[in-house]
């Protein structure tokens, strides 16, 4: 006798991003990196799925929403193999890969809580010093900060 499989059905979107392959963990990291919790743009997200590459993966569904290269590579910084795919009328039309940036400013706090940019009006700039395991420089006091103490702004 066959083994019946449940599955989880999410409704398909007309035209947005599918953003997959997100850590579970970090889901609403990515929700916050890309300021979903400030849109009105339907959303529609999974946690603690299935996944053969992570353990378990989240996905987020963001309709009538594309994000330009920028955005894109702010994912990376929470999710590193991150895939998104461009929906429009239904359809897969296009499927993005999350780059790592070299450097970038304005997404995480520095770690040190003597650095310029936690006392001052001074922007924070960081350095990727690793792209797998996503860690950062600090370009002000050259902290570093691997993914797990990052606090994205």
């Amino acid at each position: 006798m066959a083994k019946d499989k449940k599955k989880l059905k999410v409704s398909a979107i007309r035209q947005g991003t599918v953003i997959d392959h997100i850590p579970a963990n970090n889901l609403f990291k990515v929700i916050n990196i890309l300021g979903l919790d400030h849109i009105d743009n339907q959303i529609t997200f999974g946690t603690n799925l299935e996944s053969g590459k992570l353990g378990s993966k989240s996905i987020v569904k963001i309709s009538d929403k594309f994000f330009v290269d920028e955005e894109i590579n702010r994912i990376a910084l929470a999710a590193p193999q991150a895939k998104l795919n461009i929906i429009r009328d239904y359809q897969v039309v296009e499927k993005k890969e999350v780059t790592v940036p070299d450097q970038f400013s304005g997404i995480v706090k520095c770690v040190n809580p003597k650095c310029i940019t936690n006392n001052d009006n001074v922007k924070p700039k960081f350095r990727v010093i690793s792209k797998k395991e996503v860690s950062l420089k600090c370009h002000y006091c050259e902290k570093i900060t691997d993914q797990e103490h990052m606090v994205f702004i």
